[in-house]
Formats: structure tokens, C-alpha cells, sequence
């Protein structure tokens, strides 16, 4: 018997579910019962979508999911079914689209009604307390609803079963006359990013005045650098890259970015930090890095995995999903500075120019309290104090390090610990990148460390991999982007340590996404056969806050095809691109990371095999340089000379092409054209670089 301040919620494991586990409102999670108590007693249900981290989520549960009154109301009228998001992408996603069929704008919380047998038919994100910003109030909104109820149910039925035949039926554009989409695509893409750079505070005009991290964009304008040399879209990058990280969305005290800026010079933050963000931001630093060698460009990334390690590797294994932006009631608290409590707390002899460095004022930047931000070279501060830069930046690692030890000593934002596969995937490949670029084996130690956590954790006893796990509790089948971003991480283990059964792990993802996911005619489902069918079983490309699960899909199976593990998986992926082919001709921008897809299967994937003695100063430089150069396309196999068998036998690009007598040899190939062997790295270069020119 649950006692009166305490409801369903209380059984599950979701930190956003606990949130409302002491709500007045009955709340249901997701399930059958809920459902049966609906169309048993005929009452409109409230299915109320958000996830822990989520301002609004926070303001709506005080202003009416506590309300006595209110809950009552909604308890006698409406089965009332909570969904972290974040555990059911399936569900918000059907939601979500048909609020926007609606024709209304989409966010969370998300909260939509839907007829007894949980057909949506009308719905909005935020409903305030009392009528304001030309919204009814949620009281209003349930006493609307529930006399319509009422007096024309039927046309209450009719809109649900139009909306849902709608979501069923959702014309997808006819793919193109072609075997796969043209360059144009990525060319007219690239273009609409240069109409709507931000040419002073770097970032793209695309949701003004909010701007989110466009890390996917910047990874193909990087890509589309790489063959043409044009040094506008290189710009477009690194000044993306330093206003962010010098802005107040990046936590300049403990490292991190935020998960978007409400103003287009990336001063003030939505204050909470995503572990998808911060994964896909450290990739570009990595990336822009191995192109400028600029040290900045790396201690981007590093100063991300520093964050991360210190403050989001969950108790158990793997990492957490995100941190909160409120802590004590109030948005951001945890990260603001006076002026009294910096300078007291920084060195006493640099207090000022450091005040001045992070642009710290009496007037403050955010509700009369400062959000540290830089705005002014590093150079001009250690010019000022006749100090070289080394010297400066000693000075700023040190009162960040007070800063920190200060802040520590504040309450925290709540941390949402759960661990979600596809966002720990998405860490894993971005330490596994940093640990090859960098040359850094503890960060490939990490990454190995979280894979093995989702390999013990994370897979039933019959292989089925999972989507959560939570203080002992794994749940949830997989979805699609869970199982690609598993398998493109374990290729980015290989791509680090060479070891090849993680090729093998990854093939066998791919696999694994063929029996589940397979969709004949197109796109691959979001959810398994196996899985429960939430009104539609959906198949989407859109690259939103990280990649679709159909681009890295695709993607694993190019990367997958190059190393020889089947033709099949190439043609699996053109199958997707081309599936989608409309989308990237009319609006690229949104399916950016597919596109970055596309540039690999239109151009080729390359295959480069090296054989020779590991311990070689030759073989070493080889390597090396295929580690920290930037070649996205570029898949290599190593096979050393010592203990050629087991490499041979397991990556198939790899069989026959043993140094025979231990000396270099480099065999490359695109496709299914193989050029003379080389053997030494002058002579690589050179090949690589035809060959990207071509």
C-alpha cells in the first residue's frame, strides 16, 4: 500500500520518475495498467514526457504536479503516465511527432492527451500555473479537455484516429532516381552553412537567439575541407571551437559544455551539461586538432575528459547521462560568481586581471551574479604582466583549481547517473579517438573499461543488448542508435590498439542491427521486431542532438565493408543513404553527420594494411602518422610481423598481406582497386594524398 504522498514511481529506477515519485498526482509509468485503468473506468489520459535534467520539467512539477488541487483534479479525471525520454526515445518520438503535426512547436516537458486507448489527440510542452505568455493554464487546459470529454467525445475519437492514421502514414519523400545522392548534396549543405555563419561569434544563425553546438556540422565542414582545401570552411571551425569554449555555455571553472547557449554569443546557458554534447565536442577538438595542430584545439578535449572523469564515470561503471542546470531551486546557482567570493578566492596578487580575464563586474552578466566567460586573447593579459604565456596560463590552471576546490564545497546540481548505451558509446569512441590522436593510453583504457561495463551489464542472457542500466538494474530493449554507436565504437578501440577482436565485436553488432532492425525497403526501424510497437514503428534519419541511428548504421557498415567484412553491409548502406536521398538534397543541415556518411560512400572508403616489426622506429612512424593524421575515410589494419596469424585470420583486408621478412609493407586499396605496395612513409603520404585528391 503506498502511503498518500507517494505513488507508482516510487518502484522505478529512473532518476526523472523519482523526481515525481512524492508528487500528489497518481502517477503511472508507461505500462499496461495504466492503460486498463483508462479504458476501464473511460478517462483521458495525460502521458507527461521529460527527463531529469530538464528546467522547464522542474518548473512545471512545482507550479502544478505539486499542487494539491490541481493533482486532485487530474486524478479524478485523467490516468495520468510519466516517460523519461531519455530511456524511451520510441515513445517521445511518437509524441513528439504528433505535437508537430498539430502544428505546434516541440520541447519538453512534453505533455500530450490521449484517448483511452492511448491515441494522442492534442497536447503542448509547457502549461503555466495561471494564463500568461498567451497560453492557457494547465487547469484551464484539464477542465477544456475533460468538458469536451464529456459533451463530443466523438470528435475527440475522429482527430485521434486522423492523427494517428497520419503518424501511420507519414508520407515519406520517394527516394531519388539514383543509386545513391549526389555530391551536390554535400556542396549545397556546405552552403547553407556559410549563409548562416555567425562571422563574429562563430556558431550558425539556425534557432536565434538560441544557439546549440553544431559539433556534427563542423565535423562535415571538416570533411568537405579535406577535399577542396577551402580555408573559409577550416575558419568556420576553429572559431566556432574558441568562441565556445571561451563562452559561458563551456564551465570555465570545472570543464564541460552546457547544453546550449540562450543567446548568440554563447554567454548564457541552458546550465545543464549532456553527455552527448560533451562526447560529439571533444570529437571536433580532437578532429580540428589533427588538421591545425593547434595545442588549444587539444586541451578542448582534454579538458572534456577531465570533466568527465572527475565528475561523470558512474559509481558502478560507465558514464553518466547528464547534469543538472538548477540546484537550490534556481537555474545555474552552482556555476555563478560574485565579485567579493572570486577574489577572494583566486590569488590575492592576480585577483583583478583575473576578474578581468573572466570578465567578472559588480552589474554581474546573469540575475546580478557573473558567468565566467573570456572575451579577450590570453595574450594580452600575460602582455600585460610582462609574463610569457606558459607563466599566464600556470596562473589561470591555479585559480581554477581554487575555483573549483570553492565551488565544490556548494550544493550540486542533481546528476542524472543512469547509463544509457548509445550516449556511452558515443564517450567511448571520443576517448578511444583521443587515446589514438593524442597518443595518451590511459584514455584508450577508459574507453575499453566502459565497453566491457555494457558488455557485463548491459546484454541478457540471449545476446538481446539493453538501453538503461541503474543501481543494479538493466532495462529496456536497445534501440537502433544504441546499436550502432556500440559497434562504431568498438572500431575506434581497434583504430587505437589494433587489437582485432574488436572488429569482430563490432561485426557482430552489425549483425545483430540486421536481424532486429531490418527494414527490406528502406531505412532501418528505431525499435527491434522484438520490442513493443508504440502506435508506429518509425525509421528516421534526422541528425538531432546526436546522430540518427540510420547514420551511424550506415556508417558502421561502410567503415565495416572497408575492412572486408562483407559486401553486403556496403550495399545495406547505400540502401539507407539513398532512402534518404530527398532529405539531403532539400535540407542537409539537418541530416549533417549523414552526409558526412555520404562523402565516405561516394569518394570510398580507404584501406590501408601495415605490416612490419611494432618495435621499428619505420613501422612506429608509420603508424603514427595514420593515428594523428585527419583521414575520416581512412580504415587501417596493422599486422605485426611477430604475431601475424591472428589479424590475418579475423580481418579480411588483412589476408596475404604478411611482411614476409619483417621488414615495412604497406598495402593500399579503395574499393576494389589496390595500388602497388609502398614502403616507407614518404611514399604513403604521397599515395593517400592522390588518392584525396582524386
Amino acid at each position: 500500500m503506498l502511503s498518500p504522498n507517494t505513488n507508482r514511481l516510487i518502484d522505478q529506477k529512473s532518476p526523472y520518475l523519482l523526481q515525481h515519485a512524492h508528487n500528489p498526482v497518481d502517477w503511472f509509468p508507461w505500462s499496461q495498467e495504466a492503460f486498463d485503468k483508462a479504458r476501464k473506468e473511460q478517462k483521458l489520459i495525460l502521458v507527461s514526457i521529460g527527463y531529469a535534467t530538464c528546467h522547464w520539467c522542474h518548473v512545471m512539477e512545482r507550479e502544478s504536479f505539486e499542487d494539491r488541487e490541481t493533482a486532485d483534479y487530474l486524478n479524478r479525471n485523467f490516468v495520468a503516465i510519466k516517460v523519461d525520454r531519455e530511456e524511451r526515445p520510441d515513445i517521445d518520438q511518437v509524441f513528439m511527432d504528433a505535437l508537430h503535426a498539430l502544428g505546434e512547436q516541440g520541447g519538453w516537458p512534453l505533455n500530450m492527451f490521449a484517448t483511452p486507448d492511448g491515441r494522442p489527440f492534442t497536447g503542448g510542452t509547457y502549461f503555466p500555473p495561471k494564463p500568461m505568455y498567451g497560453r492557457q493554464s494547465f487547469r484551464q487546459v484539464l477542465e477544456s479537455l475533460q468538458f469536451y470529454w464529456h459533451e463530443e467525445k466523438e470528435k475527440i475519437h475522429d482527430t485521434a484516429e486522423q492523427l494517428t492514421t497520419y503518424l501511420r502514414r507519414a508520407p515519406a519523400p520517394e527516394p531519388l532516381d539514383e543509386p545513391l545522392p549526389q555530391w551536390d548534396c554535400v556542396e549545397k549543405t556546405v552552403q547553407a552553412y556559410r549563409q548562416v555563419f555567425d562571422q563574429e561569434d562563430g556558431g550558425f544563425a539556425l534557432q536565434r537567439p538560441n544557439k546549440f553546438p553544431p559539433s556534427m556540422g563542423l565535423q562535415l565542414l571538416l570533411r568537405y575541407h579535406l577535399r577542396t582545401g577551402n580555408p573559409s570552411d577550416l575558419y568556420m571551425v576553429e572559431l566556432t571551437l574558441e568562441r565556445m569554449r571561451n563562452g559561458g555555455i563551456y564551465d570555465q571553472v570545472g570543464g564541460g559544455l552546457c547544453r546550449y547557449s540562450t543567446d548568440y554569443r554563447w554567454l548564457v546557458p541552458h546550465f545543464e551539461k549532456m553527455l552527448y554534447d560533451n562526447a560529439l565536442f571533444a570529437q571536433v577538438a580532437l578532429e580540428c586538432f589533427q588538421v591545425t595542430k593547434n595545442p588549444f584545439h587539444k586541451e578542448i578535449a582534454e579538458d572534456i575528459f577531465h570533466y568527465i572523469k572527475r565528475d561523470m564515470l558512474a559509481e558502478d561503471g560507465g558514464f553518466c547521462s547528464a547534469e543538472d542546470a538548477d540546484s537550490e531551486g534556481h537555474e545555474g546557482l552552482f556555476y555563478l560568481w560574485s565579485p567579493d567570493e572570486f577574489k577572494k578566492t583566486v590569488q590575492k596578487d592576480y585577483s583583478d586581471i583575473l576578474a578581468n580575464y573572466w570578465n567578472v563586474t559588480h552589474e554581474g552578466n546573469f540575475e546580478g551574479k557573473n558567468i565566467l566567460n573570456v572575451s579577450q586573447p590570453s595574450n594580452a593579459f600575460s602582455e600585460q604582466l610582462g609574463l610569457d604565456e606558459n607563466e599566464w596560463q600556470s596562473i589561470i590552471i591555479k585559480a581554477r583549481r581554487k575555483l573549483l576546490d570553492v565551488r565544490a564545497q556548494r550544493i550540486r546540481p542533481l546528476k542524472d547517473d543512469k547509463v544509457l548505451v548509445s550516449w556511452n558509446a558515443l564517450m567511448i569512441s571520443s576517448f578511444a579517438q583521443a587515446a589514438r590522436i593524442l597518443d595518451h593510453d590511459e584514455y584508450g583504457i577508459t574507453a575499453t573499461n566502459a565497453l566491457a561495463f555494457i558488455e557485463e551489464n548491459l546484454i541478457t542472457e540471449d545476446g538481446r543488448l539493453l538501453r538503461r542500466y541503474r543501481d543494479g538494474d538493466a532495462n529496456f530493449p536497445a534501440y537502433l542508435s544504441d546499436y550502432a554507436q556500440l559497434g562504431l565504437a568498438c572500431l575506434d578501440i581497434y583504430a587505437w590498439n589494433y587489437e582485432p577482436q574488436y572488429i569482430l565485436k563490432a561485426h557482430h553488432w552489425a549483425n545483430e542491427i540486421n536481424r532486429l532492425f531490418l527494414n527490406p525497403d528502406g531505412a532501418y526501424y528505431e525499435t527491434g521486431f522484438d520490442a513493443e510497437e508504440v502506435l508506429v514503428r518509425k525509421a528516421d534519419g534526422h541528425d538531432g542532438v546526436e546522430p540518427s541511428g540510420n547514420t551511424s548504421t550506415a556508417l558502421l557498415f561502410l567503415k565495416l565493408a572497408s575492412f572486408g567484412m562483407g559486401l553486403g553491409l556496403l550495399s545495406d548502406a547505400e540502401r539507407i543513404l539513398h532512402s534518404f536521398s530527398p532529405h539531403l538534397h532539400q535540407a542537409g543541415v539537418n541530416f549533417s553527420a549523414m552526409l558526412s556518411a555520404l562523402i565516405w560512400a561516394r569518394k570510398g572508403g580507404i584501406e590501408v594494411v601495415v605490416s612490419g616489426e611494432e618495435s621499428k622506429s619505420e613501422t612506429k612512424e608509420v603508424l603514427q602518422w595514420l593515428r594523428q593524421t585527419f583521414l575520416p575515410e581512412v580504415v587501417v589494419a596493422f599486422i605485426p610481423s611477430d604475431d601475424p596469424d591472428p589479424v590475418s585470420q579475423q580481418v579480411p583486408i588483412a589476408e596475404g598481406r604478411a611482411s614476409s621478412d619483417e621488414k615495412l609493407l604497406i598495402h593500399v586499396c579503395q574499393g576494389q582497386l589496390c595500388h602497388a605496395p609502398v614502403y616507407d612513409l614518404p611514399s604513403l603520404k604521397s599515395l593517400i594524398m592522390q588518392i584525396l585528391n582524386n
